[in-house]
């Protein structure tokens, strides 16, 4: 057997050169990515403080060990708290993903880019904090926005071709590399550096989906994302202090990525990384349920006025679909918590048809047990249109469409009720940022008195102040 053993340390895997090259390297020209930064940076954070309002979010706030004082630590924003930026990064990632409202990716493999926030901006605040102690220049906003368009791009370029869904594996896995490549740049990594700890981020055994899906469906889904980034600024920092990486963790045969969780397969990509995916980023403006279901819920509030009364004279309900959201969110029987009902179609559909509305309150259990909830449900099929699974995944298109109708037991029915782009989609991006600056203003009004939340959306409505400003600064308008 010892022959077999390689003598020399193997090249470093190209994907991982791709990544670090990137992240280093590559300069973003494009303002129309940064002004949509600017817009995923507020309503990100606004996502976060709504869900500081869930004493399920505020219990997992905070220090490791509680009364721990850290030196130039970072601020959680929405909070008191200032801790080391390993602990802040889990704090930001966990309440900005935790209602399931924040952005989103679709693809062959989706995902939440703006959860790598919560490393970038904990990183960008120690260390704007430490220079600043040591009389040296802060990081200022350009460079928080300039890391959330990189890791937007390495999440979502991966994630293009490559489904770990398809394998069982969690999304989280492209946050933890993506947060690992972005995070260790801006603490001033070299390229082996970039290259090391990437190779670790691989390394790490990654999350199963389990918590996602029936008979499991659980919070983690909601604290998984902090998880990931707050890990990968471990990673960083570790690396910095020497530890090594693994060149061909990817490639390695029998012990590999690929080999061993990946079903063999290299991954594929059809793009090489700019900043495609900022650009193209879906916002969740008007429901906080999983983003497969985005289109059925505007559909079903469109019908509520005709529904919402008849509920005994429903028959049959048919909701048309694309391939993905049967396979994540058409799910039947027993709705377990929070976690299981915002990722399922049906129920998005029934609250839709019921209020009008969706909002993240209606998954707790004093909405659920309303049992005309079920009663839609149980009369509610799932059908696939085959165009809709090929225009969801057609890069020219990225629709994520789902219909509507309603069949009544006197042989009446409504209008097959069509959406085929929600409203946080590109093609609607007119429409839809007056609306996620309404909903940033309503999340911080949640948390701010007036002259805070004035102060806070005169920056953040300025692209050129906003960028200049100090990150210290920034967070310290945050603070509670």
């Amino acid at each position: 057997m010892s022959s077999s053993i390689l003598k020399v340390r193997p090249k470093t895997d190209q994907v991982i050169l791709d990544i670090a090259d990137y992240a280093l390297k590559y300069r973003i020209k494009s303002d129309e990515a940064y002004n949509t930064a600017r817009l995923c940076l507020m309503d990100t954070l606004g996502c976060g403080f709504e869900a500081l309002t869930f004493p399920a979010c505020t219990k997992l706030m905070g220090p490791i060990v509680p009364g721990t004082v850290v030196p130039n630590g970072a601020r959680v924003p929405g909070t008191s708290f200032q801790l080391d930026p390993v602990a802040a990064a889990f704090n930001i990632g966990c309440m900005i993903r935790w209602l399931d409202f924040n952005d989103t990716w679709l693809a062959a493999e989706w995902g939440h880019p703006s959860d790598n926030l919560g490393g970038i901006l904990a990183t960008a605040d120690y260390l704007s904090r430490s220079r600043v102690a040591a009389g040296k220049a802060p990081l200022v906003m350009r460079d928080v926005l300039t890391g959330m368009i990189k890791a937007h791009e390495i999440q979502g370029v991966i994630a293009l071709e490559n489904s770990f869904n398809r394998v069982g594996l969690d999304h989280v896995v492209l946050v933890k590399v993506a947060s690992t490549a972005v995070v260790t740049v801006m603490l001033g990594g070299s390229r082996d550096e970039v290259i090391d700890a990437v190779s670790n981020a691989w390394v790490d055994g990654q999350s199963l989906r389990t918590y996602r899906h029936t008979p499991n469906t659980g919070s983690r889904k909601s604290w998984a994302a902090g998880d990931a980034t707050s890990r990968a600024v471990r990673l960083a920092l570790m690396t910095l202090k020497g530890e090594m990486g693994y060149p061909s963790v990817l490639t390695a045969k029998t012990w590999g990525f690929y080999d061993v969780l990946f079903k063999g397969k290299p991954f594929t990509f059809t793009r090489k990384y700019g900043s495609y995916v900022m650009e193209n980023i879906l916002f969740k403006i008007s429901f906080p349920a999983e983003f497969h279901g985005q289109t059925a819920a505007e559909c079903a509030v469109r019908l509520h006025p005709q529904v919402h009364a008849r509920v005994d004279d429903v028959k049959k309900i048919v909701i048309t679909t694309h391939e993905s959201a049967i396979r994540i969110i058409d799910k039947q029987g027993v709705l377990s918590n929070p976690a299981d009902r915002d990722h399922c179609i049906q129920y998005i559909v029934a609250i839709g048809l019921l209020k009008g509305n969706v909002e993240s309150t209606d998954y707790e259990d004093h909405v659920a047990e309303d049992p005309r909830v079920d009663v839609l449900r149980s009369k509610m099929i799932c059908v696939e249109k085959k165009e809709w699974t090929r225009d969801y995944l057609d890069p020219g298109k990225r629709s994520i469409a789902n219909a509507v109708q309603i069949f009544f037991k006197d042989g009446g029915k409504t209008k097959n009720i069509e959406v085929e782009y929600p409203i946080g989609h590109r093609r609607r991006r007119k429409e839809g940022v007056p609306l996620l600056e309404a909903k940033y203003k309503i999340n911080l009004a949640r948390r701010f008195p007036a002259k805070q939340q004035a102060a806070i959306i005169k920056l953040c409505a300025d692209q050129k102040i906003l960028e200049a400003t100090p990150v210290h600064e920034f967070m310290d308008l945050f603070a509670i």
